[in-house]
């Protein structure tokens, strides 16, 4: 980009912080009330700060994508930040934002179900606002789900690390410990996709007090596929009447989360590898006559145990080098095909790269860090995880309809600190945008 480019870019910007806050007054209105309204764990005889200043301090930490606690309470020991940021959340006369350390014992009390609400209710007010619905399949929301790390290393950080033996029985013995998320995000545009709701992979989890007095070799760790069932539960609690397509990868191409999907009346999109389930791939090329749409080929009505299911395969071509490579994808899916959308279901079941790429890649390496370990406590974990959830919700509000909008090109690493570098300037009263002015705005 040129300097006139900049400088027109520059005008048509001309304070990243406070677009992003009126964009977070539009869509999620009531955040700070939200956060505001959690269930307070401490003794109230010995309280500083209040929640929304302290979870609204977090909030601010993941808009400036600002990586560790230290971090933090360095940046934001700046008097102009200071003023600023609780002019935000509706707060004046305080010379201090919390102290990371203040921050981190509340978020080691803090239940996090009550981040988990205050997340789910912002994500209902996007889906009731019409915004969205272009993001749909067949009226249906995309619903991905997959796993990632949060952490891994040689350090047990807490009893709920999982953990993983290399060279066992030998003297070059290792183990690797490490905490897992399984996560599911709403697809609500192409490159807009939030959390809809977490469920904590570990070692304390639903199998803890059965297994405690087993031995090692016998001790089962938690896993993905067990989480899913108490993450499924969740979404189906929060949004109970919420059609959804469920996406997700070949670890799940099993009879007990299509089961689970037809309990709650889902549909789903489910990558399949031969080696998952051989019975499926056996009647499939045992069917002569198979339809075909363009690359697309596809059954209705494969038994599966006595279920029917449908499978689709598509094959998609590459000019590698001057010559064409074929690249071959299969999906088990209980919507029916056809000639007219056995493509769309294909290219809709291939959205479910998306929580890798404007996902997980996105909060490992481009808008912050979720692997970084800001506390060795379990439940701070996770509440520093939920957190990042919702300050990446907002700011991919904020590049959806601000920049995008208004063909503002920056570079995913210049966003957070063009946002941070906002945070010290002097604003105008007009500017000034926090909770207390906004909460009534509407949603559509």
């Amino acid at each position: 980009m040129g300097r006139k480019q900049e400088r027109i870019r520059r005008k048509m910007e001309n304070n990243p912080v406070v677009e992003c806050n009126k964009i977070r007054s539009r869509y999620c209105p009531d955040l700070f009330r939200d956060f505001a309204g959690t269930k307070d764990p401490r003794n109230q005889s010995y309280i500083e700060y209040s929640n929304d200043e302290l979870l609204g301090t977090m909030f601010y930490k993941g808009i400036a994508g600002i990586e560790s606690m230290q971090s933090m309470t360095y940046e934001f020991n700046q008097e102009r930040v200071v003023e600023n940021l609780y002019r935000f959340m509706g707060r004046k006369g305080k010379e201090y934002l919390p102290h990371a350390v203040t921050v981190n014992e509340y978020l080691e009390r803090l239940e996090p179900e009550e981040l988990q609400r205050v997340l789910q209710k912002q994500v209902y007010g996007l889906i009731r606002s019409k915004s969205f619905y272009d993001a749909r399949f067949q009226k249906k929301w995309l619903v991905i789900v997959d796993g990632t790390q949060t952490y891994s290393g040689s350090r047990k950080l807490n009893e709920g690390c999982l953990e993983r033996h290399y060279n066992k029985g030998t003297e070059e013995e290792s183990v690797n410990y490490h905490c897992d998320v399984l996560e599911a995000k709403i697809v609500l545009g192409e490159s807009l996709v939030v959390s809809i709701a977490s469920e904590f992979i570990e070692n304390n989890g639903e199998d803890a007090e059965r297994q405690k007095n087993l031995g090692e070799e016998k001790r089962k760790q938690d896993c993905e596929t067990k989480a899913f069932k108490r993450l499924a539960g969740k979404i189906k609690k929060a949004f109970p009447r919420l059609p959804v397509i469920l996406l997700a990868d070949s670890l799940y191409a099993s009879e007990p989360v299509m089961d689970i999907c037809r309990g709650n009346g889902w549909e789903y999109i489910i990558r399949y590898k031969t080696g998952s389930i051989p019975s499926i791939t056996e009647e499939y090329e045992r069917i002569p006559g198979k339809e075909t749409s363009g690359h697309a080929e596809f059954i209705n009505g494969i038994d599966y145990n006595g279920k029917g299911m449908n499978v689709l395969r598509f094959r998609e071509e590459k000019i590698v080098e001057g010559e064409a490579v074929w690249t071959e994808f299969q999906w088990l899916t209980s919507i029916r095909i056809t000639k007219n959308n056995a493509e769309k279901v294909a290219e809709t079941g291939r959205k479910r790269w998306k929580i890798e790429n404007e996902g997980f890649n996105r909060q490992k390496n481009w808008q912050g860090d979720i692997t970084h370990a800001c506390s060795w406590d379990a439940t701070a974990m996770k509440n520093h995880y939920l957190m990042t959830q919702i300050s990446d919700m907002v700011k991919q509000l904020y590049e959806w309809f601000f920049l995008k909008a208004r063909g503002i090109k920056k570079k995913q690493k210049n966003i957070s600190s063009e946002l941070l570098a906002s945070f010290g300037r002097q604003l105008t009263e007009q500017e000034d945008i926090n909770w207390k002015d906004t909460h009534s705005a509407p949603v559509n």
